[in-house]
């Protein structure tokens, strides 16, 4: 059957595209032959997934800029603060939801970025 198998990746337009994907080189520790790559064979988790979420204001994606956020799974957030805090990354928050520990920060861009470290296997209702 045809059908969507995953998330090919999020594009947007930038200043500049070198130094911005160098900071994500840099600072979290991805890159790729086109960008920052993600491979799902790396994710430690059981039945990872994306998700593609809607709001109905961008509340939840400021002091972001330009309406959207990346959120990247990451499978210990305490210790990749501490590495992201030593490359002199500010941390905006963090916060334990029970379900996930979640913290955020900003890329030279402007643009939100969600940590998150998933600790159950399902989402609330």
């Amino acid at each position: 059957m045809a059908r969507v198998t995953g998330l090919g990746g999020v594009f947007y337009v930038v200043k500049d595209p070198e130094a911005t994907r160098a900071w994500y080189r840099e600072k979290l520790g991805i890159d790729g032959p086109y960008g920052p790559q993600l491979a799902w064979a790396d994710e430690p988790k059981a039945n990872p997934y994306s998700l593609i979420s809607q709001f109905a204001d961008d509340t939840y994606v400021k002091p972001g800029k330009g309406g959207f956020m990346i959120n990247l799974r990451v499978d210990d957030l305490d210790g990749f603060v501490k590495v992201l805090k030593k490359r002199g990354v500010k941390i905006l928050d963090s916060i334990d939801e029970g379900y996930g520990k979640f913290a955020w920060l900003l890329d030279p861009d402007g643009v939100k970025i969600e940590l998150w470290e998933q600790v159950a296997d399902e989402l609330p209702e």
